[in-house]
């Protein structure tokens, strides 16, 4: 009777639906401990082993949810250092526990909330709960207790251009016409409830990846909605893809419809009031749905504006004007679904990196010299 009755409660479940069980994970809590130290021996002046240590290191092709996955009950601990005895005077030292994580992730320590590391290179580690002391004259020969945190684990992808724009602009479609991603794709907003990453190839061999970012709302830099959540991934972007509807977007029957340009606005400040320095970054615009009905003669009167935002600054209102005005190195009509404009999409990202890195290329032999003497140090060869 009981099996029937757990049966019939089984069957009244509902299961949540596949496109929102989502297999992206971006922020991992977890509680880590250094290992205990050994007890000494005041007989004999015996010293215990130090307690092993926790720490992280960044590995690629890894994600947070493979390490939530094999830390199923959120707790690492390391192992306690050997007490002294009669045998070994000095205890072996407690084993450390080594987690890899994935490249991009900043440790957070709860408690104190304080930056620990931030590991975006390959190899890069950190150690997040130090082991305590063996026991010893200092400390009366009784062992330490190890150190113990709250870590929580942020991850900001690392790609090439972050896709930004408010929902419904068609960025999940642009990404699935010039990538290998496969976003959802349909008529209504919010759509994509999780960052994507897409990969454009070249004939060259040449790839960019593309963050396609779930579509912002106003207050997202105060963390309305998901901001902070979608925010964050752009910091570590190379460009910015900016992409509005010609038409403008109306979130909701309760709103305003807002024109394209005041979308351009508001998509301006709630960057700058994200973090400022978010603007200094290199940014296209894409004006998506060009193949309406209409689109050219919107296009026709938007441009004069577009080329100098500032122009029309003063008319846009309050609550939607930024502070300082983003600068576009392109400004592109397309339309997502048109495979001829996505190609020049394409290669116009692709140029703008190139450019952009010949930017950041040093070519004085002097600042090259220096650069080598400092990383060669004082093991190496002399460089004359």
């Amino acid at each position: 009777m009981v099996q029937v009755f757990k049966f019939l409660l089984k069957s009244t479940k509902t299961h949540t639906r596949a496109h929102f069980r989502s297999n992206f994970l971006d922020t991992l809590r977890l509680t880590v401990r250094g290992g205990h130290g050994g007890n000494g021996l005041p007989k004999y002046g015996g010293v215990g082993g130090q307690g092993g240590c926790v720490y992280f290191v960044a590995k690629e092709g890894l994600t947070l949810r493979k390490v939530a996955q094999n830390l199923k009950d959120k707790r690492v601990q390391a192992t306690s250092g050997e007490d002294s005895s009669k045998v070994s005077i000095y205890g072996r030292r407690g084993m450390d526990q080594r987690i890899e994580v994935p490249l991009g992730v900043q440790l957070y320590d709860e408690q104190q909330q304080k930056l620990l590391a931030d590991l975006n290179e390959h190899d890069a580690s950190c150690i997040v709960a130090g082991g305590g002391t063996g026991g010893c004259i200092g400390n009366n020969f009784i062992g330490r207790p190890g150190q113990s945190r709250t870590i929580q684990l942020d991850l900001k992808l690392i790609a090439d251009v972050g896709l930004v724009g408010f929902p419904n602009a068609g960025k999940s479609t642009l990404l699935k016409a010039i990538s290998n991603a496969k976003p959802k794709i349909a008529a209504y907003p919010f759509t994509t409830i999780r960052p994507q990453i897409g990969t454009v190839e070249y004939a060259d061999l040449r790839s960019i990846s593309i963050a396609d970012l779930p579509g912002l709302i106003e207050g997202a830099h105060a963390n309305f909605g998901m901001g902070h959540k979608f925010l964050k991934h752009i910091e570590r972007t190379r460009l910015l893809l900016f992409m509005v509807d010609i038409f403008g977007f109306q979130l909701s029957p309760r709103h305003s419809h807002r024109d394209c340009l005041s979308n351009i606005y508001a998509l301006n400040k709630e960057l700058e009031l994200y973090d400022p320095e978010l603007l200094e970054k290199p940014c296209v615009l894409l004006l998506n749905k060009m193949d309406r009905e209409g689109a050219k003669e919107l296009l026709s009167n938007l441009k004069p504006f577009l080329k100098d935002l500032n122009s029309s600054l003063s008319a846009c209102p309050d609550e939607l004007r930024p502070k300082r005005v983003i600068q576009f190195k392109h400004i592109l009509p397309i339309s997502a679904k048109n495979s001829a404009r996505i190609s020049e999409v394409k290669q116009n990202l692709r140029a703008t990196l190139d450019d952009l890195a010949e930017q950041q290329l040093v070519t004085d032999p002097k600042v090259l010299k220096d650069q080598l003497q400092q990383r060669v140090g004082v093991i190496g060869p002399k460089i004359t």
